[in-house]
């Protein structure tokens, strides 16, 4: 579970729901012309622009940004070096059924075990890390665009609640509603964008990149065990991925 996002999302919310609390009644701030208007509209202009398979994968790839966290590169590392410790003593068949900490990772060792060539294993694990940079890539585009589009859905619905409150001036009674729909609009709108829209895209966005780094480190440790590279050099190999100041880290350990 990725708390960053979870504490994020509900903190922003809460603090809202706190400050609506703590003013006039909060029933003020519910209004269903609104919410359809925004909420409907929004979903219905968004899926305008993709294709269902590509909106529905949006909501499955934004569930991933709480539920899935990405393995510690540290921590990564440690175990490719212990997979290749393991395949240069006992060969490639001692990694079957070992288990390990990414499905990416698990996929190429089979394909160790299978006998693939190194060749084969970077053709086929590029293509797989491809796959998955389009799904996150395409999830990200789905929040961006609602980001974008949910304000203006508000600013639709502020002028249609402006237009019905100009039009009945004469009825005081009908000025409060109408002017409660125009206002309304704008702030679900702006808090449907900056609160929940905008974030997971910028979070998708970075587990895209997050976890291609990671299929990237796993590809060039996969390629170097199957070359029968020294564990030693596979571990300096893959401390490129490590920031600078881990990689000093390691490089000192290693010296002493």
């Amino acid at each position: 579970m990725d708390f960053a996002t979870l504490i994020g999302l509900v903190g922003a919310i809460l603090l809202i729901a706190s400050a609506v609390i703590l003013g006039v009644s909060p029933s003020v701030f519910i209004n269903p012309a609104s919410l359809l208007i925004v909420v409907g509209g929004t979903l219905l202009v968004v899926l305008a622009k993709f294709s269902f398979a590509q909106f529905l994968g949006a909501f499955k790839a934004a569930a991933r940004a709480f539920k899935f966290k990405l393995p510690e590169t540290q921590a990564s590392i440690e175990e490719l070096v212990d997979i290749s410790n393991v395949a240069r003593k006992e060969g490639v068949l001692g990694l079957e059924g070992r288990e390990l900490s990414s499905p990416f990772l698990s996929q190429g060792i089979q394909m160790l075990v299978d006998g693939q060539d190194g060749d084969t294993i970077k053709q086929l694990l590029s293509k797989e890390r491809l796959m998955t940079l389009d799904h996150n890539r395409s999830g990200a585009k789905v929040f961006t665009a609602m980001a974008d589009v949910a304000p203006a859905m508000g600013m639709i619905g502020t002028l249609i609640g402006l237009v019905q409150m100009l039009s009945n001036m004469e009825d005081p009674k009908s000025i409060g509603p109408a002017m409660a729909v125009a206002l309304l609009t704008t702030l679900y709108g702006a808090m449907i964008a900056t609160m929940i829209a905008s974030p997971i895209a910028d979070k998708l966005s970075l587990r895209m990149t997050e976890e291609a780094r990671m299929q990237s480190l796993y590809i060039d440790a996969l390629v170097a065990i199957k070359a029968g590279t020294n564990p030693r050099i596979v571990e300096q190999l893959l401390s490129s991925y490590l920031p600078p100041k881990e990689r000093e880290k390691l490089a000192g350990a290693e010296g002493t």
